[in-house]
């Protein structure tokens, strides 16, 4: 069975993102016979939609995500993803995630711009609750899951990752930032743990 993978980018971000580009060129890269199938979805606002827009997906084109789907989830999509792969059973990678998104982007209610469609959107409080109601208590199966953390993140406390994720496979790397510019040294890894060869 094909591994398909489903990256899910974070909060004002897009498919059009750094990461999602730097995987969707790697994916490209692989030679046709072992290149998994990859779907980078332009997520909803509300995170209710957004996660059930993902799940539609899933059911859609994923026959056994037990077997086959990987989530790549960074920062809110990495909070996405944990609630996703709990859900079906799949794998998750999760590069610098939110832990408790409904406290840390209190700050952004209100309008917000999407960084890379400058597409404008409002943060309301139902938001919040949405978040809160997708949180998951604790990860059932950790080996199912490959955090990747940077110390340096300045926009979340990588040890609330660390925590939150005990006894999954995890990669704390020193300093770097939030957006981890150099996420194309990590790829091998994440696509070895998504079933895929790294060419």
């Amino acid at each position: 069975m094909s591994p398909t993978l489903i990256y899910l980018h974070g909060f004002r971000s897009s498919p059009g993102s750094v990461k999602a580009q730097i995987l969707v060129r790697a994916v490209a890269a692989l030679p046709a016979a072992t290149r998994p199938r990859l779907f980078v979805p332009a997520l909803a606002t509300e995170p209710a939609a957004a996660v059930d827009g993902v799940a539609a997906l899933i059911e859609r084109e994923v026959r056994s995500p037990a077997d086959a789907l990987t989530l790549v989830g960074s920062s809110l999509g990495g909070f996405y993803a944990t609630h996703l792969a709990e859900r079906f059973g799949a794998r998750a990678v999760l590069i610098n995630p939110a832990i408790r998104p409904y406290e840390d982007l209190a700050p952004y209610a209100g309008t917000q711009t999407n960084l890379y469609t400058g597409e404008a959107f409002e943060v309301i409080e139902e938001h919040f609750a949405q978040l809160r109601a997708l949180a998951v208590a604790r990860i059932t199966r950790p080996e199912r899951y490959l955090l990747l953390v940077r110390s340096g993140d300045e926009v979340l406390d990588w040890r609330e990752a660390v925590a939150f994720y005990r006894g999954a496979w995890q990669y704390v790397a020193g300093g770097g930032d939030h957006g981890w510019a150099e996420f194309a040294a990590e790829l091998p890894s994440v696509l070895r743990f998504a079933g895929c060869a790294a060419g």
